[in-house]
């Protein structure tokens, strides 16, 4: 059982399964979902309540806490107990197109090359992790939500929003990873 919990599950395994988190939200009365909103709950129950954005029952949404609580001991417990020890792999032709870049190492889930302290006080570092943090949580803010609330949740409820909000999610993808970032990883 241990080493099938270790290799990586094919999408008709785990999409179903994230999938079929939606009918349980809704059976259990919930009609919202997703991890950016818990931010949200946590500034309301440690802020004073002299913010008018903080002032409603976040008492009522505490289940999101306890599932993004869940989501950070699973992490912790798939990155410590069931960490795979093989190396990342990398499509070849990926590696070489990374290469003009000078992204050569693939050991962690993220490449050394970029996403380190030295990176962090480099132009390139601070477009890419300081930017890019930015980017997502002004993003996330500004769409009223995250890509799991609206493309997981709000798709499946038919939310016209949810739909404009996660076409422009994939755009925004599609044009980052063609467009921005190979100009990104040039500097």
């Amino acid at each position: 059982m241990l080493s099938l919990l270790k290799q990586p599950w094919p999408w008709y395994i785990g999409g179903p399964l994230i999938g079929l988190t939606v009918p349980a939200l809704l059976i259990l009365g919930n009609k919202s979902f997703g991890i950016s909103s818990s931010l949200r709950h946590i500034c309301a129950a440690c802020i004073p309540s002299g913010i008018s954005y903080f002032k409603y029952d976040w008492k009522r949404e505490s289940w999101n806490l306890f599932f993004v609580a869940g989501i950070l001991l699973g992490g912790y417990i798939a990155a410590t107990l069931l960490a795979n020890p093989d190396p990342v792999i990398v499509n070849p032709r990926l590696v070489n197109e990374l290469q003009v870049y000078g992204v050569r190492h693939y050991e962690g889930t993220v490449p050394a090359d970029i996403f380190n302290w030295q990176q962090l006080f480099t132009l390139r570092g601070v477009i890419m992790i300081a930017g890019g943090g930015f980017l997502v949580g002004f993003g996330t803010r500004y769409a009223g939500g995250c890509t799991s609330g609206h493309s997981i949740m709000g798709l499946s409820t038919l939310q016209w929003p949810s739909l404009v909000a996660t076409i422009c999610f994939m755009a925004g993808g599609f044009l980052m990873a063609n467009l921005i970032l190979p100009y990104i990883l040039s500097l």
